[in-house]
């Protein structure tokens, strides 16, 4: 028979136990950002959780994005200068979608001749195409529906001479559970304006770009990438796999980023442009850049008035693959419509 102070201190922990799993998934909710930043701010009990971003470069992106610890999980640059970041690649900005020769334009690159392998899209070639860029055109949702926020938007393919190539409406979910804090990435490429050729390369197409103290080059304590077929660092590169993640320190805690590619997506399951150095890419276009003897399909074309759909989840997580269950986690997201 329990004492009754031992029966009120059960009880009490009890009742403390219970709202404390609750109160761990944060309340989610959208704020407008003010015209220096353009866009929608996604907040987590008031305090920032990811900023989505348009009008600030030749495209939209997420940056920052604020883990479950209270922790930036992405790069910085070349949105902002920290001291000790990476500053190559610039045009990898955090959290993206591009792709490297759209019609035989570079949508990778922000700049001449910047990180583009697409000979087309080089200065000086006889064949010199230019740059092109993703303009928003409208929010088509913006809204916190269920618990997660949610931003919808469409937007327009520009080619350097100003003509439109293709729209995309995209969907962004953004979830806070508490151990864990999610964006699904679901994204329509429409061809509204003829066919449209998303061309063979490597450089594409969903992007982040982790810390620079997570990437595996780092020294003395670089990261680690491992892939649901086992594949480990270097090892991962170009291979297809249903999910990868990128785990290492961040700010002294271990923490990781973790891709998960949908079975209805375009092409499941994608392979991955994830380097050592801390690109972190899923390609559906770049075959035989990754495998010469491939015999899988290289770049797709979108003939006019159809589309494809390519839709990823994106968990920033603490610890390890292991330790975050992403396993199971596929398990979930895979059963999800």
């Amino acid at each position: 028979m329990l004492r009754r102070s031992s029966f009120v201190l059960l009880f009490a922990s009890i009742l403390s136990a219970a709202p404390a799993a609750a109160l761990a998934q944060g309340k989610l909710t959208l704020e407008a950002r003010d015209k220096s930043i353009h866009g929608i701010a996604v907040l987590s009990d008031g305090k920032l959780f990811a900023d989505y971003v348009i009008g600030n470069g030749p495209k939209p992106f997420v940056w920052p994005i604020v883990g479950p610890t209270g922790k930036e999980m992405t790069r910085a640059y070349s949105t902002k200068w920290v001291d000790g970041e990476k500053t190559d690649h610039p045009h990898q900005r955090s959290f993206w979608f591009t792709h490297g020769d759209v019609n035989g334009y570079d949508f990778w690159a922000e700049a001449p001749g910047d990180g583009s392998v697409n000979p087309a899209a080089k200065p000086g070639h006889p064949k010199y195409t230019g740059h092109g860029k993703i303009v928003h055109k409208e929010y088509l949702k913006n809204e916190v529906v269920d618990g997660a926020a949610v931003i919808a938007t469409r937007n327009d393919w520009i080619a350097p001479d100003g003509k439109k190539l293709l729209e995309d409406e995209r969907t962004l979910t953004f979830r806070d559970l508490g151990e864990s804090r999610s964006i699904d990435f679901d994204i329509t490429l429409k061809a509204t304006n003829g066919d449209v050729s998303f061309n063979e390369t490597k450089e594409g197409s969903f992007g982040v770009r982790v810390p620079t103290t997570m990437d595996v080059d780092h020294k003395p304590d670089g990261g680690k990438i491992l892939s649901s077929e086992g594949k480990t660092d270097k090892d991962a590169w170009g291979q297809r796999a249903a999910w990868v993640d990128y785990s290492g320190n961040v700010g002294g805690e271990q923490l990781g980023i973790a891709v998960l590619n949908h079975p209805s997506s375009f092409r499941f399951p994608t392979r991955w442009h994830v380097r050592t150095y801390g690109l972190f890419a899923a390609n559906p276009f770049g075959a035989t850049s990754f495998d010469k003897d491939t015999k899988d399909e290289s770049g797709a074309t979108i003939r006019s008035g159809e589309s494809i759909t390519l839709r990823y989840r994106v968990i920033f997580h603490k610890g390890d693959a292991e330790a975050a269950g992403i396993a199971k986690a596929f398990e979930e997201y895979s059963a999800s419509k």
